[in-house]
Parts: structure tokens; C-alpha cells; sequence
């Protein structure tokens, strides 16, 4: 699904209730604020659905696939994701 299906999808749930722009600024606001908590607190926890987790990732020496050549990776931040059993169930 794109984004532009979520919005349809959003705007169709609503009704008559919202436009669709007021539905777009409101997928973007969430999605913002999820981005913020997990920068901010390390993580983020929707019920039933699952939780987003700030991880780190420590430098490492890795291979050049054309050449073999080694070269170091830097330490990087990433985003995890970990499904809920409920949803996991409903798979």
C-alpha cells in the first residue's frame, strides 16, 4: 500500500466527515509523531499492532563484493520493527 492509498482508504472510512487534504495532514502528523517518539524516547508502542525501536548498530569491517577488498562500516542508527502477537496471529 502507498501512501496516497492510505490516505484514500482513511478518506473513504471517514465519510463525508474530512477532505481529503485535512486526511493527508493527518497521516503525516502521525507519522511525524511516531519518527519524534522513537527519536526522541527510543521507541514507539501501538497496541495490537506493534513497536518501532531505535537501534544502534556498531562499526564493522565488511567485504567489497566486486574486489574482496575489506573496508570499515561505520556505527549507524536504524529503526526495528516488532509485530504484536496479535497481529502475528492474525497472519
Amino acid at each position: 500500500m502507498t501512501k496516497a492509498e492510505l490516505i484514500e482508504a482513511v478518506h473513504a472510512a471517514a465519510g463525508e466527515g474530512m477532505t481529503r487534504k485535512a486526511v493527508a495532514d493527518l497521516v503525516d502528523t502521525i507519522f511525524d509523531r511516531i519518527a519524534s517518539s522513537v527519536r526522541e524516547d527510543g521507541k514507539f508502542y501501538m497496541p495490537g499492532f506493534g513497536t518501532w525501536t531505535l537501534k544502534e548498530r556498531q562499526a564493522r569491517t565488511g567485504r567489497n563484493p566486486r574486489t574482496g577488498d575489506a573496508l570499515e562500516i561505520p556505527a549507524s542508527r536504524t529503526v526495528g520493527f516488532k509485530v504484536s502477537s496479535e497481529l502475528k496471529a492474525e497472519l
